[in-house]
């Protein structure tokens, strides 16, 4: 199985490689840029190419980007979704540049419109930016704990939408384990996993499941609340991690942690947890 994490990209974006490399590292995940602005720091043809080589020379893969957090294709507000469609092109362009072949995204907020009219929004705005898209970046669908109007926390749903995109070899999901257990999964049930996993392959394929986000939570289940835990120290705990691990489906599917880094443990240690227990099932 593959292990990463999210990593910073301070200084400049090949740094990330570095970083992701020390700490023992398979696959890794950034932001292209600033996630909480609109304005994007522009790619130099020597940052891209510093990049694209580092990837080479190195043996991390996959490597994914997370869509700022500003764009929201759910909007029903036309300004804001005509500007959240050019940023997420504008992101699309940026991976390829960098030859990136993953960006994670949210759905958005639903900001007081009915449930329908955001999820045709985002089918809407998607069908709009893949049409006459022809780089090779695939958008991955994230799941969400459905806190403040935020759509996204129904795997159901998810799958649905991905069922309705017309360039399918351009959209997947990625499986945040937080986020699923604060909307009322109960990952320490194998049972549940397996409930998951057989809904995604019924509704949309198996192969469409590019990523988990491997976060434990700091809250109970169905809290709603996003406030991601060491892996083992949460309430999904152990025992949902095994039953995680245990799922010969999800072997090969990279795990990403975005775990804190605090006195307890960092990303390396979440990573080398992981393969513990790996080794115990």
């Amino acid at each position: 199985m593959k292990f990463g994490a999210h990593v910073s990209i301070a200084g400049s974006i090949e740094l990330s490689i570095k970083r992701a490399m020390v700490i023992g590292c398979d696959t890794f995940q950034i932001f292209t840029r600033n996630p909480r602005s609109w304005i994007a720091k522009e790619l130099t043809e020597d940052v891209i190419s510093k990049f694209r080589n580092s990837i080479l020379e190195s043996n991390l893969w996959p490597i994914y980007a997370h869509m700022p957090y500003l764009p929201n294709i759910a909007s029903p507000e036309t300004e804001m979704w005509n500007k959240s469609i050019f940023h997420l092109k504008e992101e699309l362009v940026r991976c390829d540049s960098l030859k990136i072949p993953y960006i994670i995204m949210h759905l958005g907020s639903l900001k007081g419109a009915k449930k329908e009219k955001g999820i045709s929004n985002i089918i809407k705005a998607l069908n709009k930016v893949f049409k006459n898209y022809r780089g090779k970046c695939v958008i991955l669908l994230e799941n969400t704990t459905g806190k403040d109007g935020s759509l996204g926390s129904s795997i159901e749903d998810i799958c649905d939408i991905i069922s309705r995109i017309k360039k399918q070899e351009k959209i997947g999901f990625c499986l945040d384990t937080c986020h699923a257990f604060a909307s009322g999964y109960d990952l320490r049930k194998s049972e549940v996993i397996t409930e998951i996993l057989n809904g995604i392959d019924e509704c949309v394929g198996l192969n469409k499941l590019l990523s988990i986000h491997c976060n434990d939570s700091k809250f109970d289940l169905g809290s709603g609340r996003d406030r991601h835990e060491h892996i083992g120290l949460g309430s999904i705990g152990e025992t949902g991690f095994k039953a995680l691990l245990g799922d010969k489906r999800l072997r090969k599917v990279p795990f990403v942690c975005e775990t804190p880094v605090d006195e307890r443990r960092d990303d390396k240690g979440n990573i080398e947890y992981l393969r513990q227990l790996l080794k115990k099932i």
